[in-house]
């Protein structure tokens, strides 16, 4: 797909890895809708710097949480934007939560965010796709479910389940829309990391380094950009960690 011209909506754009992936689909001549929640200030600072690319932004808040907010948001989106070719899924809940100590809200706030809001709004959007005959989601997973380490098994789990949604969504919206997913390894570290782990998890990795925002948003590139043969991948871009 030629990204110039087209407009994409990408979730959790507001900072980190999703506004990575808004900056470059910008550079690409995208327009954007720039999705966040409580992050509105630096959602305003991304948009901002999207602008300076020369695209059209749309800036829109919603609770991925809540069904009635994604079909308000996707709808305010089209009426904005007039169309959405493409759809990143950035957005995702991350908490710490020792076994222990998981609640029924732990684990209804990470399926919430991380997997039923992305069915959601791949349901919603699809419609404008499928009238197009053309489209493509892109879903940001997370290595680890092939690798998964301790205290995060609500997150995990979500993103597991997330795989299987998007092998589903590639089968039930082919021909005309491409579904396929970018499984991050170690991109950014937590602040309440210390350096000892830091260290730990550079040594786990064959390419020894940590990967970065910039890195995640080329895989998402390529998915757009790439093939239009590929459909229902899920492509791990993790500095071969996952050998380990």
């Amino acid at each position: 797909m030629e990204l110039r011209g087209a407009t994409a909506l990408v979730t959790g754009a507001a900072k980190r890895v999703g506004k990575a992936i808004a900056l470059e689909l910008a550079k690409k001549g995208a327009n954007i809708v720039l999705h966040y929640n409580r992050s509105e200030e630096e959602a305003r600072e991304t948009a901002a710097l999207l602008a300076q690319e020369g695209v059209q932004v749309y800036c829109l808040r919603a609770d991925l949480g809540s069904v009635n907010e994604i079909e308000s948001f996707v709808s305010k989106a089209l009426e904005q934007a007039g169309t959405i070719d493409i759809l990143v899924n950035a957005a995702s809940q991350f908490h710490e939560t020792p076994f222990e100590s998981i609640s029924e809200a732990d684990w209804d706030t990470h399926l919430a965010v991380n997997l039923k809001a992305i069915f959601f709004l791949s349901q919603k959007v699809a419609q404008s796709m499928v009238a197009a005959k053309r489209g493509k989601i892109v879903n940001i997973i997370d290595a680890h479910i092939w690798r998964p380490y301790l205290h995060y098994l609500p997150y995990l789990v979500s993103k597991t389940g997330l795989v299987g949604l998007t092998l589903c969504l590639a089968r039930e919206l082919a021909p005309h829309i491409q579904v396929n997913g970018i499984a991050p390894g170690p991109v950014l570290m937590q602040p309440q990391w210390s350096q000892e782990m830091v260290r730990e998890i550079v040594d786990s990795v064959p390419l020894q380094r940590i990967g970065t925002p910039e890195d995640i948003a080329k895989g998402v590139i390529f998915c757009i950009e790439g093939p239009e043969f590929m459909t229902g991948a899920i492509i791990p871009i993790d500095g071969g960690q996952r050998l380990q």
